[in-house]
């Protein structure tokens, strides 16, 4: 983080916020990219302050016209953080407005049939990165058939994916070392032979474009993908397969929900098995992945209804 890297007269405050996050491993792009906004703003609204101010923090935490209460929250919580870091080392007299309360949303994972994915990734083997410069087309044309089918092979959050760095890749053995994951939890990530291939085969094409790049799916923003760039051709690719509405973070709900339907063979889910697959996907216990998974797989509530028959009936005998 230079001295340059914000503007505004609350610069000073952020960086040294920021630096302390960075130490204690415990900031990510949101964050960050939130934080430039609200630089931004305070040096075009505020010019000449010194030091962040209570109506800098209005001004940014105000909810806006058609902004939804959860949105509002996401977009403001880096503010938040920022004012009570200060408040705590008696740095400022700022107080952190009220935010609105969060509201319960249902959103219905789309459940992709093998021909949606089929078709889904044709339109990405033949994407062509029209309009353009030259090494970017390029770059995006060697990375759109991979990044997607090892977010639906393996499962890894899109996050994940935009940060994977290269050295993380162990290409002889097809295995993935996941650090920049949720809670900054590492685990290794077995990759499907077939995937492994097309990795190797997308690693030797990429580093004659991007040499010794450090992440393993290069971008223009600070080395990787940008936090948009999956959201944004998954929308334009998926634009052309169906009309049915559905996310890139779709896949990895795929993923887990074919894997779950595959552990039950003919039969229920086996709840020991799941353990694994929970493990795989990062998730901080299995009853996260129950949670996650339950309504969206039939294998895994059969085998949770059976369980619970299993263990009534050791409680309460049955009456003769």
């Amino acid at each position: 983080m230079t001295a340059t890297s914000y503007s505004s007269g609350a610069s000073l405050q952020i960086e040294e916020f920021v630096r302390a996050r960075r130490a204690s491993d415990s900031i990510c792009d949101g964050y960050l990219s939130n934080l430039r906004r609200f630089d931004r703003m305070c040096a075009e609204l505020f010019p000449g302050r010194d030091g962040l101010t209570q109506e800098m923090v209005d001004a940014w935490c105000e909810r806006r016209e058609r902004e939804s209460a959860n949105t509002c929250i996401s977009r403001c919580n880096a503010v938040v953080a920022l004012v009570k870091f200060l408040r705590a080392r008696g740095e400022t007299d700022v107080v952190a407005p009220q935010l609105p309360r969060r509201t319960a949303t249902e959103l219905v994972p789309h459940a992709f049939t093998e021909d949606e994915l089929a078709r889904l990734f044709s339109e990405c083997d033949a994407y062509r990165g029209r309009g353009c410069a030259p090494n970017v087309a390029r770059r995006n044309e060697l990375v759109m058939p991979v990044v997607f089918r090892l977010l639906y092979s393996s499962g890894i959050r899109t996050c994940e994916a935009r940060l994977l760095r290269r050295r993380r890749v162990d290409l002889r053995t097809g295995v993935m070392r996941i650090v920049e994951g949720k809670g900054r939890s590492e685990r290794l990530v077995a990759l499907h032979p077939s995937m492994a291939e097309l990795m190797r085969r997308y690693d030797a094409l990429m580093e004659t474009l991007v040499p010794d790049r450090e992440y393993f799916f290069p971008g223009s923003a600070d080395g990787h993908l940008g936090k948009c760039w999956l959201t944004h051709h998954f929308r334009n690719l998926w634009s052309r397969v169906s009309d049915e509405p559905a996310t890139v973070y779709q896949l990895r709900h795929a993923y887990a929900v074919r894997n779950i339907d595959g552990l039950a063979g003919h039969g229920p889910c086996d709840l020991a098995e799941l353990e694994y697959l929970s493990k795989a996907m990062g998730h901080s216990s299995i009853e996260v992945t129950i949670a996650s998974y339950y309504h969206s797989s039939p294998s895994l509530s059969e085998a949770l209804q059976r369980r619970c028959a299993d263990a009534t009936g050791r409680v309460i005998p049955a009456v003769i």
